[in-house]
């Protein structure tokens, strides 16, 4: 038998696999396909203080190897995903839940992270700071090593509960930044969210977002996160989620040698909605065919 197992800060995951923020709605929408308790945990849809109706459509381009999106955190508001779309998705799922929170202010990172902090259903915190799709919010803490840490400082303080942030990488230098919020009081990082990119409609001779620009995702940008996954795997002593562009057991594995602890798949839900499942499926395989016995074991390998 081999180990599926990890854990986060003290959370037990049965096996590494995490449904990324933004691809997996609030989960309980894929109960119906599946039974999601397979899952090693649920990263659910990105929350803000108020309710967010998001980006004007098309909010979706498709690439070779990817997609572009820019959905604009679209969501009910904080208050009613803790009043309701939390308990609706801990009546039919068991394991952890954490909580993606952005904001447009400190001040909003703060009070929504407070909220949550209360919430006994909340496994763990991520804090967005890297999203591509918002004016003067996400992303703008995310640049910078000072204002990473100043935000990450400020959530500190009003929560108790493990929390990983979750980092852009649309910077020079990700390592700097993965430090600062470190320093900051960060339990662990998450790498990495979106790039950024366009399409341009041949026909209509103009992009095909309404925004014009949105983030870039899926298996083309495997090789870039990986490296920062690596790279950052050495800068720090906090544990790692490895996102982007995962679509395989083998990427899985691939991404805890790197360093990551755990593993979020995000574009592939959107193409294939049983990606998860299939994966956590072929694990054991995949540990098998290059003599893995245990994936805690592999954690930052390829370093050695």
């Amino acid at each position: 038998m081999v180990d599926l197992s990890t854990s986060l800060c003290g959370v037990k995951l049965d096996n590494p696999v995490i449904p990324a923020s933004g691809t997996f709605g609030f989960g309980y929408e894929f109960n119906d396909i599946y039974d999601i308790n397979i899952l090693g945990a649920i990263s659910i849809k990105g929350t803000t203080k108020e309710p967010r109706f998001g980006n004007p459509t098309p909010r979706i381009a498709e690439c070779t190897e990817g997609l572009i999106n820019s959905i604009g955190l679209q969501n009910p508001g904080v208050d009613k995903v803790i009043s309701y779309e939390i308990p609706k998705l801990r009546e039919c799922y068991r394991k952890p839940i954490i909580s993606n929170i952005s904001g447009f202010s400190i001040e909003e990172y703060v009070e929504c992270c407070q909220k949550m902090n209360e919430v006994k259903d909340v496994d763990i915190i991520e804090l967005n700071i890297s999203c591509p799709n918002v004016h003067n919010g996400g992303m703008s803490f995310g640049t910078q090593p000072e204002n990473a840490q100043g935000v990450v400082e400020a959530v500190r303080k009003v929560t108790t509960k493990p929390l990983f942030v979750k980092l852009t990488p649309n910077v020079t230098d990700i390592v700097s930044i993965a430090k600062a919020c470190e320093q900051g009081g960060a339990d662990g990082i998450s790498l990495i969210n979106t790039s950024q990119g366009m399409r341009i409609d041949l026909k209509k001779r103009r992009p095909i977002i309404a925004n014009k620009i949105g983030g870039f995702s899926g298996r083309a940008i495997f090789p870039i996160a990986l490296k920062m996954v690596y790279q950052v795997y050495d800068a720090v002593k906090i544990p790692i989620m490895g996102i982007g562009g995962v679509a395989s057991a083998e990427d899985v594995v691939e991404m805890m040698m790197a360093g990551a602890s755990a593993v979020q798949v995000g574009a592939e839900n959107l193409v294939n909605p049983y990606a998860c499942r299939d994966i956590i499926n072929n694990l054991p395989q995949v540990m098998k065919k290059y003599n893995i016995n245990s994936l805690k074991d592999i954690i930052g390998e390829a370093h050695k």
